[in-house]
């Protein structure tokens, strides 16, 4: 098996994606999965979702649903799941509104009151640590804490930007400014966050991906000790897998693009990339290097100039594999601002 540590957790600066010998559900003891663009998309299962999950759990990979999405409960998330036909318990659910609970617990006195802007998830959550939801800043909350709420309305907002006004001490789930639904992206908690700052000044202390806390609640959780983080977000799932030291797969069946995975900087690169959750279930090819550029399966790839080059024939996707290294090697630490939109047409992306 050959496999690449994730470059986060010895500073280094990843510059391809890593190969695997074996598939990663058999490399990996446990699955860190996001869920909004992972494993559904709104109230619909994602293509190919179920089987592959199933699949990695017959062969004893342990999987663990790990959401910044903190509007619902863990049983209700199991619930839905399980629905889908993927059999999930309560334990097996990590929200951002538990991290978030945890991180507020550790401030607060126990018993305090905190003004919860959020769904059930968020106000179960907080009960778990022995805080008591309120929902006015006039309740005089020690702590004031935003969650994701599809319900959330103007009045809710005001109520958290009256008590940001008045020094109350402010804390997020998580600062998604998206989420994956059936109909497109829509505004996330990031986005509701930002309201309030507009009108309130200041800044949240934030719990969810990619903030360390989200994983340190992961690991409490799962007990995981080889974790694999799978998400569909540079900016949450694969930036927090950096963050907590460990290996990640990036899957694109949720709001990255394949032209934002050339252009990702050091902290946003995936340990490995798949079109979606089937690739759990295959080895990893490698992407090598031959002094002109680099290679993965059929496929080679190149920095020209200004822009980005491939050519070759076979999957797509190790095109893909091949022009990320082309890409990610040219821009170093930083962002690769090389054009690649001849590149990717080619491949059919």
């Amino acid at each position: 098996m050959n496999e690449q540590r994730s470059a986060g957790a010895d500073g280094g600066e990843r510059r391809r994606p890593g190969g695997c010998g074996r598939a990663l559900s058999a490399a990996y003891d446990t699955a860190l999965l996001d869920l909004d663009g992972v494993v559904y998309a709104g109230g619909q299962a994602i293509a190919h979702a179920v089987e592959s999950l199933t699949a990695a759990r017959d062969g004893g990979m342990h999987l663990a649903y790990v959401t910044n999405n903190a509007a619902r409960t863990p049983e209700a998330v199991a619930g839905q799941l399980s629905g889908f036909g993927l059999p999930t318990t309560a334990a097996d659910v990590i929200t951002s509104a538990q991290a978030v609970a945890r991180l507020i617990a550790e401030q607060v006195p126990a018993g305090s009151r905190v003004l919860a802007i959020g769904g059930e998830g968020l106000r179960v959550a907080l009960r778990e640590r022995g805080l008591v939801p309120v929902a006015s800043a006039d309740d005089d909350p020690a702590a004031v804490v935003q969650g994701y709420d599809p319900a959330l309305d103007w009045e809710r907002l005001a109520e958290a930007a009256y008590a940001v006004q008045r020094g109350v001490p402010w804390f997020a789930s998580n600062t998604d400014l998206t989420i994956p639904k059936e109909r497109g992206i829509a505004p996330g908690n990031g986005a509701l966050v930002e309201v309030v700052r507009i009108a309130a000044g200041g800044a949240p202390q934030v719990a969810g991906k990619p903030q360390p806390p989200m994983h340190r609640e992961t690991v409490l959780r799962t007990g995981a000790r080889r974790p694999l983080v799978v998400g569909d977000r540079l900016d949450t799932d694969i930036e927090g897998a950096w963050n907590g030291g460990v290996d990640s797969l990036l899957v694109l069946t949720g709001v990255t693009t394949p032209a934002g995975l050339l252009a990702a900087p050091p902290e946003h690169r995936p340990s490995y990339v798949a079109a979606d959750l089937r690739g759990l279930l295959v080895p990893q090819p490698e992407v090598t290097g031959d002094g002109t550029g680099f290679r993965c399966g059929g496929w080679h790839a190149a920095a020209s100039g200004a822009e980005l080059v491939v050519d070759g024939a076979g999957d797509p996707l190790d095109g893909l594999r091949a022009l990320c290294a082309a890409a990610w090697t040219a821009a170093g630490a930083g962002r690769c601002t090389a054009d690649a939109a001849g590149a990717l047409r080619q491949l059919g992306m």
